[in-house]
């Protein structure tokens, strides 16, 4: 077993969370970390016409907390609006920040959450790419994730994934300062995500459960927390996209999105998001979890292939709910099954704009940006695996 010992591990996941249907309602009972917020919320309308962002300021008022809002946010965020919400939390004099929305909303309140009490510029403390990997002179502020769908787990994670775009960087960066201090997850919040983003958002959080699982660095606690993902999505996410009113559905894959969530403070994506990321860093347009889609079956075919962790996509296979696993390439069938299911096993990378002359670009992009992630592999995946995989993915 390529695995390192699974009984030598650290837990550390400091968050308070209340999870359940109604949660929200709960937030003014909370100690809230506090007395002035900044919000951080998408461009996008959701938030706003679903009444989420009301239902926030409802409960900050019971609970005596004034507020700005940022809304800014895209759905890849960047640099400049992580500055530029640093700059109204200071000229407001907030002492918290908020995350109310996806993935995108709260890593962009991480960072946030940095740059308002640190000089200079957000890229001069992340690792990797052109981030100069500084120490953070001054902590944070107060962090609290408020996640309407269920796709990341940053509201149980310490990450930020942020894209700077001079350079197309999508990097993830975090330290123990900037794990939320509190989190709500409210499946109810996640009854109007559409039938596309429920798909995009469940096949994110079901890789981040199987790429910890197969990082050289998982415990038998962190592993805990995957297999019971990987479980929650084969058993709900179709019946969530087809009907998003499930609300045992919906919270199946908000749990499992959750447990991701911790699967990443305890263990570490591969490379498979590093792809990812070198994808969308281009593209901005390309929805995280439909990139990972794109590449999925071409990349775990080429670990099954590598036969370096076998037993464990038998495993997955399992939990994903396929019941006649024999081998290792049976997991990329369960995959096969789950978008056929959901009706996006026709997606195709040129859907999105990207070009069948630039798949070396990404690869090597994915290697200098996220490099750190593929240390984590099972085997080794060089440029010209990355190239492969990009190739065999390409429509």
């Amino acid at each position: 077993m390529y695995k390192k010992n699974q009984l030598n591990f650290e837990y550390f996941v400091p968050t308070k969370l209340l999870f359940g249907c109604g949660s929200l309602n709960r937030l003014h009972e909370q100690t809230l970390p506090g007395k002035k917020a900044l919000i951080v919320i998408s461009c996008g309308k959701a938030v706003k016409e679903n009444g989420y962002l009301e239902r926030l300021e409802g409960q900050l008022s019971l609970a005596g907390v004034s507020w700005s809002v940022f809304d800014q946010i895209l759905p890849n965020p960047v640099k400049r609006h992580v500055m530029e919400g640093a700059a109204q939390a200071k000229k407001e004099g907030c002492d918290f920040v908020i995350g109310l929305g996806g993935g995108s909303s709260i890593d962009a309140a991480k960072a946030i959450a940095i740059m308002a009490v640190n000089p200079g510029d957000y890229w001069d403390y992340v690792n990797g790419g052109s981030g100069k990997g500084l120490p953070i002179p001054n902590r944070p502020l107060p962090i609290v994730a408020i996640t309407t769908t269920a796709g990341t787990g940053t509201e149980t994670d310490p990450w930020a994934v942020n894209t700077k775009e001079e350079t197309n960087e999508k990097i993830g960066f975090g330290c123990e300062w900037t794990y939320p201090a509190l989190s709500v997850v409210d499946p109810e919040l996640m009854k109007t995500v559409p039938r596309k983003l429920t798909i995009y958002q469940g096949f994110d959080a079901l890789f981040h459960s199987t790429e910890c699982y197969l990082h050289r660095a998982g415990s038998i606690v962190s592993d805990l927390f995957c297999l019971k993902g990987i479980e929650l999505i084969g058993k709900s996410l179709v019946k969530a996209v087809e009907n998003g009113e499930d609300m045992e559905a919906r919270t199946d894959v908000a749990l499992a999105n959750t447990l991701a969530g911790f699967s990443q403070s305890l263990s570490c994506c591969i490379s498979e998001h590093s792809l990812e990321h070198a994808m969308s860093a281009y593209h901005h347009e390309l929805p995280h979890g439909a990139g990972l889609i794109l590449i999925c079956l071409a990349y775990y075919r080429h670990l099954a292939e590598s036969g370096s962790c076998g037993e464990r996509l038998i495993t997955m296979a399992r939990a994903l709910g396929k019941t006649d696993v024999k081998e290792p390439l049976d997991f990329v069938k369960a995959l096969e099954e789950l978008l056929l299911a959901c009706g996006v096993a026709d997606l195709k990378m040129s859907d999105f704009g990207i070009q069948k002359e630039e798949l070396r670009i990404l690869a090597r992009n994915a290697r200098d940006t996220m490099g750190g992630l593929f240390e984590g592999d099972p085997c080794e995946i060089d440029e010209e695996a990355c190239v492969k995989i990009l190739e065999e993915s390409y429509r």
